[in-house]
């Protein structure tokens, strides 16, 4: 495997890298700020994931693009929650609740690095109280280079009882980032369920099938086919959790690209998805100069259901003190 390192930029007085690994014709390149996917190449020449060629960008612009989220993926309602007959109050950065683990979340923050084999380990310590949250989390996030993609490996523990939900929030084209819209993009997805939410994403704390819905990918169907439907348009497109269908490393989703001839798999641990067609992607340039803009890509962040700490009927996110996090998801390329 081919090892390269160069410098990014500089963060929080600390050195920003750009780090490569190579093998049979993969090439990927991560970021220690934010632990960031930065690109994914594949035998076929093709970067599959959206990103910036600056710093700068990943420190003002929204949207996390490959960037590793923390300490809770998704939203928290009314940035709170009790644990322990305790109220904690999160910082607010969406309204009156928590995205993505707040405004200085895990995207936000310069990671310590180091290669092991196959590929790269980012960790850090998210101190007691950062964005409100208890406990200091001790957190690492390996990206493995496989022979056919790559595998993110989520570990954490933490000094007291905690929420924590990661994922990794990479934007997909599969024709190549930069080359249109992901709308003709064919998804499966392995949900017979999702979480209805309110008109600021929140969900209402129940499960609902897909079945009959523009929400039921159980069998392929184009992310364009049903994005005028009245379901999605509130959110003016994809941007829906759903309850996989199984436990364990499973298959939860499959991803192709009529004009590319390139499908991902997607195979989880996790209990969650959020489908998320960048409906709010503002037009900005990304890497090369090409031009980025609303469903220019697709995420497909695999977690914890959102806002779960408060629903009784949804599995738990709950860290006991001690106890680990460990979860994993792979990413699966096939060329035409």
């Amino acid at each position: 495997m081919n090892y390269t390192e160069t410098t990014f930029g500089e963060a929080e007085g600390r050195p920003v890298k750009r780090l490569t690994l190579s093998e049979q014709g993969y090439r990927i390149s991560l970021l220690n700020y934010g632990a960031t996917l930065q690109s994914l190449v594949l035998p076929n020449g093709l970067d599959v994931c959206l990103g910036y060629d600056a710093l700068a960008d990943y420190q003002k612009r929204d949207g996390c693009l490959g960037a590793t989220i923390g300490r809770y993926a998704n939203r928290i309602g009314g940035a709170a929650f009790t644990l322990n007959g305790k109220e904690y109050r999160l910082s607010a950065n969406e309204g009156e609740n928590q995205l993505h683990g707040g405004a200085h979340g895990f995207d936000k923050r310069v990671w310590d690095y180091a290669p092991v084999p196959g590929g790269i380990a980012f960790s850090r310590v998210s101190p007691e109280g950062e964005e409100g949250f208890p406990g200091a989390l001790a957190v690492t996030v390996t990206y493995i280079l496989l022979r056919d993609g790559i595998c993110i490996r989520y570990e954490a523990e933490s000094t007291r009882d905690t929420f924590v939900s990661l994922t990794n929030h990479a934007y997909f084209n599969l024709a190549g980032q930069g080359n249109g819209s992901v709308l003709d993009h064919t998804l499966a997805l392995a949900a017979e369920e999702y979480t209805p939410a309110g008109a600021d994403n929140l969900p209402f704390g129940r499960l609902a099938p897909v079945a009959g819905t523009a929400l039921d990918f159980r069998t392929e169907n184009s992310l364009g086919a049903r994005i005028g439907d009245a379901l999605l348009a509130p959110l003016h497109g994809y941007d829906h959790n759903f309850a996989l269908s199984g436990r364990g490393m499973r298959r939860a989703a499959k991803l192709s690209c009529p004009r590319s001839g390139v499908s991902m798999a997607v195979d989880t641990t996790m209990e969650g998805m959020q489908l998320y067609t960048a409906n709010f992607l503002s037009a900005r340039a990304g890497k090369g100069g090409v031009q980025y803009e609303p469903y220019s890509g697709v995420c497909l962040e695999t977690q914890r259901f959102p806002d779960a700490m408060h629903h009784a009927a949804f599995s738990s996110p709950l860290l006991r003190a001690g106890m680990r996090y460990d979860e994993r998801t792979e990413y699966r390329f096939t060329l035409a």
